[in-house]
Order: structure tokens, then sequence, then C-alpha cells
């Protein structure tokens, strides 16, 4: 049984910007998710070693794919839902935490990936049988880390947009700046190591 719109929600008045950012935001998920299946499907165009084993590489990329696809669906699914009072804090909670995260992963994978390149640390391969690591390096910065950080930032921005001319912007976005680098931090921390084993996504 559907229920008749709230006065707040029939007021809302949605943000310039806000409907372009969500289909940019989950269309970017949908085409890095057809990556990750791709090569969850079998594919081998532009592999960067032999895996140890086909089954644990394909099954990794197909679990990669469907977390993607479901980052893709919260956007669109989120865009009737902005309008409601109750629903909203949800909602940018949810945008904080996949911007955080999606930037975090990128600038510690990216940093990692610059000083792998440059002899200075060595990435784990352990899945692999045997690597191509500058090629792997060159990938994962073109490709993976440059996906994390365009999707990060994409539902940062989402999150700035929905707050509107509200107070809270400046915590919000204080907050997540705040969370990437101490995250990246620790994520460094980690690789050289520092301190334990640290995995973002």
């Amino acid at each position: 049984m559907m229920t008749e719109p709230s006065k707040q929600e029939l007021s809302y008045q949605r943000p310039p910007g806000q409907v372009t950012v969500s289909l940019v935001a989950s269309g970017c998920a949908f085409l890095y998710a057809l990556y990750r299946g791709y090569y969850g499907f079998g594919g081998t165009i532009g592999m960067f070693g032999t895996p140890a084993s086909w089954a644990q590489w394909r099954a990794v990329n197909l679990i990669g794919a469907a977390v993607v696809l479901m980052i893709a669906l919260v956007p669109i699914a989120a865009l009737p839902l902005w309008p409601r009072p109750r629903v909203r804090p949800v909602l940018l909670a949810l945008c904080w935490l996949l911007a955080v995260g999606l930037v975090a992963h990128a600038l510690i994978d990216d940093i990692q990936r610059v000083l792998s390149l440059a002899g200075m640390l060595q990435i784990d391969y352990p899945i692999f049988a045997a690597v191509n690591r500058r090629a792997a390096d060159f990938q994962d910065l073109i490709l993976n880390e440059t996906w994390f950080l365009a999707e990060g930032l994409l539902f940062g921005a989402l999150g700035w947009i929905s707050l509107g001319r509200s107070s809270a912007r400046r915590w919000w976005i204080g907050t997540a700046l705040a969370a990437i680098a101490l995250l990246t931090v620790i994520g460094m921390l980690s690789a050289f190591g520092v301190i334990g084993r640290f995995i973002i996504g």
C-alpha cells in the first residue's frame, strides 16, 4: 500500500547536479563491473601474469564485479529517497563511507605502485604463479585505482551536493578528508611492515 508523500517530501527542492552526478557514478561503476566481470568469466586480454589458480582468479573477479554492481545501484536507488528527511542522513552516511573508503583505497595503492615502479617497495601477488610487476603496476595505476579515485570523488560530490547549503557541509567534508588522511597513513605503515596487514576494499 502506497503512502502519501509528506509535506517535507513535496517541498523538497532537488539540488542542481544531484541527478547528473548520480547517473555518472552509477555508469562509472557499471563499466568497471564489466571490466572485472570480463576476467571473472575467463577473459585474458591485458593479463599481467599467470594465476596459480585460474578458478581462484575468476572467483575473485566475479566477487569484485558483484560488489561493484551493488555500488552502481546505490546512486540510482537513492534518487527517490533523497526527499525523505528520515532517510537522508542514512544516504549521507553511505556517501561518506564510500567516498572515504574508495579514495583512501586509491591513494594507498597509487602510492604503493609508484614506489614499486621506483624499486622502493615490493608488492606481493599471492594468487599468481608468475607476474610482470611493471605491467601490474601500470594496469593498477591506469585502470583500477583511477576508478576507485573517480568513484570515491563522485560519491563525495553527491554527498556535498545533497547537503545543499547546510551548515553541516564543512563538518561532513572535513571529517571525510581527515579519515582519508588517517587511513592513508595507516595503509602505508602497513605496506612497509611497521604495523600488521591493513586492507581497504
